[in-house]
């Protein structure tokens, strides 16, 4: 697969990462653990060289990306998150200089591995000035626990204050052809200072794939039971976007998920999109996405498209929207 840059300074990783959240955490019942590590292996053979993880998705989801990984450690790049109180998105947020250095150990402990290529703060702490967040990773870089430093869902502002502490190699946020908020401030921003963009929940949490429409009924302990943009009706409303998507991937010999993971691909070079997946068989789709080339024609197509099509549901709840963009 080709690579591409995180950062000025960061890790070169593959054109596409994988998301392993879904195993363990947010999609109904884990996945078992010998397939999840499948999964992750069978990625590694494909090309795939990043791998992200977070305390916030349970211990068994670093324990399973720690041992899928061991045989080839030096050659992948993995990230993991610290920022919930005890782990727990449920219970707020906490990142205190202690409690960062303590999720640290902890996850070094469940990879089993003696470094945390990314370490990422997975929502911004309004008790914590970011000043002592992003020293306290620093800290952390110093001591060889940590490469690299990250934020997720992040202000600019607060972007720009944590970069001046601790270079940021990279910044994780939802962005997909129906989350383009990133576009108007995080992008330009991330250009300027030579800080590379990971992109969560690229294929709209499924709904871009066009496997998921009006009709589909998610498991207990799907999220997307929680999201405004999941409610049957906002899914109705957002057909058209899937569907004019798949004329533009039919005309390609390409699906809608591989379409709208190479437009993302197309938007800067230092944007590194992670997909996840629990099969084997979308994990082929996914990766086959690095291959594609949109023309410009393509590309102009596609925005009249994206232009066109308003999408209807808020992307977070009240509780959830509160966490990001601080």
């Amino acid at each position: 697969m080709k690579k591409r840059v995180l950062g000025k300074s960061g890790p070169e990783v593959s054109a596409l990462g994988l998301g392993c959240m879904g195993l363990t955490f947010g999609l109904g019942p884990a996945t078992e653990t010998s397939a999840a590590i499948d999964v992750i292996r069978s990625a590694f053979e494909k090309g795939v060289t990043l791998f992200d993880s977070a305390e916030a998705y349970g211990a068994a989801n670093e324990e399973i990306v720690g041992e899928a990984v061991a045989p080839f450690r030096d050659e992948v790049v993995i990230a993991t998150k610290f920022g919930f109180k005890n782990g727990d998105s449920s219970e707020g947020l906490d990142s205190r200089p202690e409690r960062i250095r303590q999720v640290a150990e902890q996850s070094l402990k469940h990879m089993k591995t003696g470094v945390i290529d990314i370490f990422y703060q997975h929502r911004v702490d309004p008790n914590v000035p970011i000043e002592d967040v992003a020293g306290a990773v620093k800290d952390l870089i110093k001591q060889g626990k940590v490469k690299h430093f990250g934020m997720c869902e992040a202000a600019v502002a607060t972007v720009r204050r944590a970069h001046a502490v601790q270079p940021l190699t990279a910044v994780q946020s939802e962005y997909s052809m129906w989350t383009r908020e990133p576009e108007t401030q995080i992008l330009p921003t991330l250009e300027e200072l030579g800080i590379g963009f990971v992109p969560f929940s690229p294929l709209g949490r499924g709904f871009l794939t066009g496997k998921i429409d009006d009709s589909t009924k998610f498991q207990s302990g799907d999220i997307r039971t929680l999201l405004p943009r999941f409610a049957e009706d906002a899914r109705k409303a957002n057909q058209r976007l899937v569907d004019s998507i798949a004329v533009i991937a039919k005309r390609k010999h390409a699906t809608s998920a591989q379409i709208a993971l190479a437009w993302l691909l197309a938007q800067k070079p230092w944007i590194v999109p992670i997909p996840g997946t629990t099969k084997v068989p979308r994990l082929d789709e996914n990766v086959g996405a690095a291959d594609i080339e949109l023309t410009a024609d393509d590309l102009r197509e596609i925005s009249d498209v994206l232009a066109k099509v308003q999408v209807q549901g808020a992307r977070y709840n009240e509780q959830m929207q509160k966490m990001v963009g601080r």
